[in-house]
């Protein structure tokens, strides 16, 4: 803000100079100059006639005439008192031309230059990560309306000024997707994902806009991110419950049932959200006209035990067994080491037997293991753990806590 009026100075200051100047030169041009210019030529021309008389006879006594050609030249220099008015008359319009382009100037500016919605700016701009930090906690309280609306102006600020910024662009389709602007989160979600496509945050984010707009191209590509994102390691639980939400809308109740009871799997009973989604899968069957299978599937928790030293080139295998204890798997699945807790789920698509699903069995034992040389059939030094036997569509949390 200091440099914006140390620029108003300086224009107001030039504004000023271009009123005065003109009125200043023609003074001195006009008046001045112009006027003992004049006097010389007159005095040298009634010379040359009075010598030219005085040659003719005509003049009798030329030094008098010459003496009083002199003394009118004197009587039409100005005075000091006429110079002194002249330069008061002057200042007197400069002055307050000066005086009115400076309040002219500030003054149009005050009325119509709205000085104080750029102060409120500058303002809002300045609080982004206070405002910021307050949308992302948790225990804050939520964001007012005014407090959205300046957060979403900052952040626009900011982006103008650092458009390659993935997280603002991510925010800001955030606060989009809150107030129901479809067409700013989509394009803002778009900008996030062509700056990072492999971000898992942002192809979530992407693939949430993307859902919630009424061109099907949009939402064909919102299944294909999410479902680039079922095959990662972690699988959040948004992911699912926004495939539930679409195969619902598409009528695919059977498809919605599936998700739904992925997402009971995974958080358990004990979530508050778990009756919700039983409410869900009941209103998904009775659209369907009769009883739906339940997932055919294993959400798997993986914990490392305290004294687990995990190879960082160590990958992570997830294996689900018979109720015997059988040691050929009948599902398994690779994945990174990545970080741990995780939960990873696993169905029909990761059967290792053909004609026997995971599906087809009541009850299970899942089993895990950090692979340190990649040759899984080697074990030497490896990490592991096993669960107990579980029914088929309950979670399963394994803590890997033995070495062979």
């Amino acid at each position: 803000m200091t440099l914006f009026w140390l620029s108003t100075v300086a224009l107001s200051v030039l504004a000023c100079v271009m009123v005065a100047l003109p009125l200043i030169k023609r003074k001195e041009n006009n008046d001045d100059i112009l006027r003992d210019e004049l006097n010389k030529e007159f005095y040298k021309d009634r010379l040359s006639e009075l010598q030219e008389e005085t040659s003719e006879g005509l003049v009798v006594d030329q030094q008098e005439l010459i003496a009083d050609l002199k003394q009118s030249l004197l009587d039409d220099i100005p005075s000091q008192t006429d110079k002194m008015q002249s330069r008061i008359s002057s200042t007197a319009v400069i002055v307050p031309s000066v005086l009115l382009t400076i309040v002219l100037s500030y003054g149009l500016y005050i009325k119509f230059g709205a000085y104080q919605e750029v102060d409120a700016w500058h303002q809002v701009s300045a609080n982004l990560p206070e405002l910021s930090k307050k949308l992302m906690s948790s225990t804050a309280e939520p964001l007012s309306d005014e407090e959205m609306q300046d957060l979403t102006l900052a952040l626009r600020t900011r982006l103008h000024y650092q458009p390659q910024d993935s997280t603002g662009w991510l925010l800001l389709g955030r606060i989009a997707l809150a107030n129901r602007d479809i067409g700013t989160a989509i394009d803002a979600m778009r900008k996030a994902y062509d700056i990072q496509p492999n971000d898992a945050d942002v192809k979530l984010g992407y693939a949430q806009a993307l859902m919630l707009s009424q061109d099907e191209m949009d939402q064909a590509n919102a299944r294909s991110i999410l479902g680039e994102l079922v095959q990662q390691d972690y699988v959040d639980l948004r992911v699912f419950s926004l495939l539930a939400f679409d195969a619902f809308e598409r009528q695919d109740f059977a498809a919605a049932v599936k998700y739904w009871s992925i997402m009971q799997q995974m958080i358990g009973p004990e979530d508050s959200r778990y009756e919700m989604l039983t409410r869900s899968i009941e209103s998904a069957k009775q659209r369907l006209g009769e009883g739906a299978p339940a997932a055919s599937g294993v959400a798997v928790t993986i914990e490392l035990a305290p004294n687990v030293q995990a190879d960082p080139n160590a990958v992570l295998i997830v294996s689900v067994h018979r109720a015997d204890g059988s040691p050929m798997p009948v599902a398994a699945a690779r994945y990174p080491l990545g970080s741990f807790p995780r939960t990873v789920m696993l169905d029909d698509s990761n059967s290792m037997m053909q004609g026997q699903n995971l599906s087809s069995l009541s009850e299970v034992m899942v089993r895990a293991r950090l692979d340190s040389d990649g040759n899984v059939t080697t074990r030497d030094h490896d990490w592991y753990g096993e669960s107990e036997v579980v029914a088929i569509n309950q979670p399963v949390t394994v803590t890997i806590n033995k070495q062979y």
